[in-house]
């Protein structure tokens, strides 16, 4: 299992600062990189995989330097956003080439693992510049994993995949994460985010906006009220009762229940069950409205 460390980190190119002053630690599994376009996540990768030198501050993997460390690459797997593959070659013939490269002591049998894994076998003897994006994306992921290795960063790695090969792929790097590797990976989509990990690294104008649990990261946000969605067996007369609480900052009756805003997350979701059973009221439904990735990463935007 291994870490990627980043302390103080910060890059600039002239006088443009891409990176500013960034500390962040991945642990084993799967981490999502969000942030607008411009805001330094390729950056981030790149320094992580050793092609770019911090300006400022210090970047490792399981305490070694990235930055003109070869001996990484043995335990680092990288996919970028920019392509970089011949297209005159198989997709075995060049994940093959990358199995030599490491230095596996059986280059073919990686080779026929890692194309399994991504799906890729009844393919792999044609040209790359015959495939689709989805399929070239999905050769490049095999070549990134055909030496197994314990750390796996991904710059948009969805890129023109279908529906059904964006689940698989969600799945892969599941599993992987569950196996212990520690797995980094960017996307500009929300729901693939939300889908594949509750953890997050939000970048914004070049500096770390909010780190950890999607969810947790929105509970904090104690300058914004909670939204809840709320159902009982008598909606008018709990909304009465509500009314009263310090908590409560406002409340919607509407056709299927309530929206209650609540002012401090953890006095509310404590002083609704106490507040239905004073009043003989059964609860149906509590559900917080305003804790999808989309609202958290629209809040720190804004802020």
């Amino acid at each position: 299992m291994s870490t990627v460390d980043l302390q103080n980190v910060s890059r600039w190119y002239g006088n443009v600062v891409a990176v500013n002053d960034i500390s962040m630690t991945l642990q084993p599994g799967v981490t999502g990189l969000l942030g607008p376009n411009g805001a330094g996540k390729t950056t981030v990768l790149h320094m992580m995989a050793g092609f770019l030198a911090p300006s400022r501050g210090v970047v490792t993997i399981d305490g070694s330097p990235t930055w003109r460390n070869p001996g990484i690459y043995r335990s680092l797997g990288l996919v970028a956003e920019r392509e970089a593959v011949h297209g005159f070659l198989s997709a075995y013939e060049f994940v093959l080439a990358c199995a030599k490269m490491q230095k596996l002591p059986d280059p073919a049998a990686a080779t026929k693992r890692a194309l399994e894994l991504v799906e890729m076998t009844s393919a792999q003897d044609r040209r790359i510049d015959t495939f689709s994006k989805g399929m070239r994306q999905r050769t490049r992921v095999a070549a990134a994993l055909v030496h197994e290795p314990q750390v796996l960063l991904l710059d948009e790695p969805f890129n023109g995949m279908d529906p059904r090969q964006r689940m698989h792929m969600m799945e892969l790097l599941h599993t992987l994460g569950d196996q212990g590797h520690t797995i980094l990976f960017s996307s500009h989509i929300l729901e693939e985010v939300e889908q594949l990990s509750g953890l997050v690294q939000v970048i914004v104008a070049g500096r770390l906006a909010a780190s950890g649990d999607y969810r947790r990261i929105r509970r904090l946000m104690t300058n914004r009220p909670h939204v809840f969605a709320v159902q009982s067996s008598d909606d008018r007369r709990l909304a009465v009762a509500l009314i009263g609480e310090k908590s409560v900052s406002g409340i919607e009756v509407e056709a299927n229940g309530l929206t209650v805003r609540a002012s401090d997350y953890g006095s509310f979701t404590r002083a609704l069950p106490r507040i239905a059973l004073g009043e003989g009221i059964r609860l149906r439904k509590l559900l917080p409205s305003d804790e999808s990735l989309e609202s958290v990463f629209s809040y720190l935007l804004e802020a």
